[in-house]
């Protein structure tokens, strides 16, 4: 168990009371990404981490690079993710790429719930699911698709100079950024980890869907 045992209850009330948004029957490609809270342990390997105090220091959130030999986001931060199979629902295929991607077989009683659809420029609406993988289990990367694992703890996206917002004339709403340690991540990855602090971790209704992002993220 992470330090603090009401963590799971507090994730999992904030996402019951969520009002969440989803895309419906849409021309997009469909994905799911899993936003897995862990146990902090030795894997927070980040220069410089910010330690601010925040409620449940023990608590991360599982994040990858992706392998340079990708042919799309070489080298980007992400959750473990990807497409969502013919028969799958999104939760299925968060925990199929979790274990595909980092090593971490779970099943459907680690799930906690949905945050909102998120439609991305490179033709996807990713479907991201909160899962709860606690203690004790180790991540092994696939090297066909991940370069490295990292746990990044909650505590790093609760900083007070997040999320870094830039203001791009071509576009009505700003690119979003999280800062974490001295590099920061992109939407929609961190439009993602943002909701995340907002509606599981501070109880508020956040939108992020908005957001715009990157060009690099396009292809």
């Amino acid at each position: 168990m992470l330090c603090d045992p009401q963590l799971l209850e507090r994730i999992r009330g904030n996402l019951r009371r969520f009002d969440r948004l989803t895309l419906g029957e849409s021309h997009h490609r469909a994905a799911a990404v899993a936003v897995a809270v862990v146990e902090e342990g030795h894997g927070a390997d980040l220069p410089d981490l910010a330690r601010h105090e925040v409620w449940n220091p023990a608590a991360a959130l599982l994040l990858t690079r992706r392998s340079a030999g990708l042919r799309s986001h070489a080298g980007q931060w992400a959750l473990p993710g990807g497409r969502i199979d013919a028969g799958e629902t999104p939760e299925q295929a968060a925990l199929r790429e979790l274990s595909e991607e980092v090593g971490i077989a779970l099943d459907e009683r680690a799930i906690v719930g949905r945050l909102d659809d998120f439609v991305t420029r490179s033709g996807y609406v990713m479907t991201p699911i909160v899962v709860w993988v606690g203690a004790g289990r180790e991540a092994i990367p696939n090297p066909d698709e991940v370069a490295s694992i990292h746990r990044i703890p909650v505590r790093e996206f609760m900083r007070e100079d997040a999320p870094l917002l830039d203001r791009l004339e071509e576009h009505e709403h700003p690119v979003l950024r999280m800062p974490i340690g001295d590099d920061w991540i992109a939407a929609p990855t961190a439009a993602i980890l943002y909701q995340f602090r907002e509606v599981c971790i501070s109880g508020r209704d956040t939108r992020v869907a908005h957001f715009e992002q990157p060009k690099f993220a396009w292809k």
